[in-house]
């Protein structure tokens, strides 16, 4: 037999090397899914409308002067999460009459924190803060599976420098948190 035969390869020991080290990390690995947490009776979900709870009237307080009333807010909340469990999949977003599962909620408050000042004391952060409360209902057994108070979507934006950003898509991309957050609770094991 040739020399060259009997001469270990190192690229394929390197190969079977990994090969072994990716079987045994499926194996015994974290146990990460995509696969949603609920169970396997809960196929389709229905969003209320949210419903805007903030008084436009109390914002000439003095103490609530970082709150804000936006018209519409409750619009755009609902139209973002019904977006977000279609996208997710995991729950069918369907008309109230068919489904298993009913989700309720309501803006409680909308607020607009600033986070850093400049030399001049102008703001040049804020964090955009959405506070909601929800709650899960299964419709076959007529009884409330969860309920969240002061649940919070947020964003932090810049409104000077080269990160700056515009308050309308701040809030958008407050609203896209909340609606994640939403969803990633209702999909969680309970």
């Amino acid at each position: 037999m040739s020399p060259k035969l009997k001469r270990k390869n190192p690229i394929r020991n390197l190969f079977l090397l990994f090969a072994a080290c990716y079987l045994s990390l499926n194996s015994f690995g974290c146990g990460y899914t995509t696969r949603s947490m609920i169970s396997n009776q809960y196929r389709t979900i229905y969003i209320t409308p949210f419903t805007n709870q903030i008084e436009f009237i109390s914002q000439s307080d003095t103490g609530d002067k970082y709150k804000v009333y936006r018209p519409h807010l409750e619009t755009d909340v609902t139209k973002a999460v019904i977006d977000r469990y279609m996208f997710d999949g995991n729950l069918k977003v369907v008309e109230k009459d068919k489904a298993d599962l009913i989700l309720v909620g309501d803006i409680q408050e909308f607020r607009r924190d600033p986070l850093r000042y400049d030399d001049n004391d102008n703001v040049v952060e804020y964090r955009l803060n959405m506070i909601v409360n929800i709650s899960l209902l299964d419709v076959k057994e007529n009884r409330k599976i969860w309920e969240e108070s002061g649940y919070t979507g947020d964003f932090s934006y810049f409104v000077t420098g080269p990160q700056a950003s515009s308050e309308d898509k701040a809030i958008a991309d407050s609203i896209q948190d909340l609606a994640r957050r939403i969803v990633e609770r209702t999909v969680e094991q309970w």
